[in-house]
């Protein structure tokens, strides 16, 4: 959904790796009265957005901060050149100028530069821990590599030459990508936002230590 960064926030193309997966997280707060245009705005732009080579999806996060409704933009480039040439483009700077009289503060925005992109947190708190998000993984992925090539099994009987090894293995291998990527993955990390984000436990008496 992107969309409002300012420039002096985003590392140096040469300060992240081209071959990573980039997230950008963009959040505005949005005055009292001005939430329908913005929201027209929103979707305008994320349609816009994802018409870039290479814009892998975006989650919006809304919510409220100090009585004004917020609005969290998850987007996800495939590296480091794409978003920076949507984050360069002249329709990106045009929207942001449009949208900037609509903000409360501004624009606020930060660069993700691992490649652990479905799991971008959208707050204040830090990102879950490894051995969650590999739970989360596996829970999503597992039922999908023993779903996904049942279901093009009656393909494969019917068109022989799609049943090759490799042809079959990529055409399973990308419906999982897909699905995953753009579907599942987003809507679990939702649903187990609880689980995902809760603070361990302190342990007991370690509040009275040093």
């Amino acid at each position: 959904m992107l969309e409002t960064v300012q420039s002096a926030d985003i590392p140096a193309p040469s300060a992240l790796s081209p071959d990573e997966i980039v997230t950008l997280v963009v959040k505005h707060r949005v005055k009292h009265g001005m939430e329908t245009q913005y929201e027209a705005w929103l979707r305008r732009t994320v349609t816009i957005a994802s018409t870039y080579p290479g814009h892998l999806g975006v989650d919006v996060v809304r919510g409220k901060s100090d009585g004004l409704h917020t609005f969290t933009c998850v987007l996800r480039f495939s590296c480091t050149e794409v978003m920076q040439s949507w984050l360069s483009s002249t329709q990106r700077r045009d929207l942001v100028a449009e949208v900037a009289h609509m903000l409360a503060d501004g624009d606020t925005t930060e660069v993700n530069r691992h490649s652990e992109f479905w799991f971008v947190p959208v707050s204040e708190l830090p990102p879950p821990p490894r051995w969650k998000q590999a739970v989360m993984t596996f829970c999503v992925i597992c039922p999908l590599t023993l779903l996904i090539p049942l279901l093009w099994g009656p393909v494969f009987r019917a068109f022989p030459l799609l049943a090759n090894y490799v042809i079959s293995t990529m055409l399973v291998t990308i419906t999982i990508v897909l699905l995953v990527v753009y579907l599942l993955m987003p809507q679990a990390t939702k649903l187990a936002a609880p689980w995902l984000n809760a603070k361990p436990e302190p342990l007991p008496g370690a509040e009275h230590e040093g």
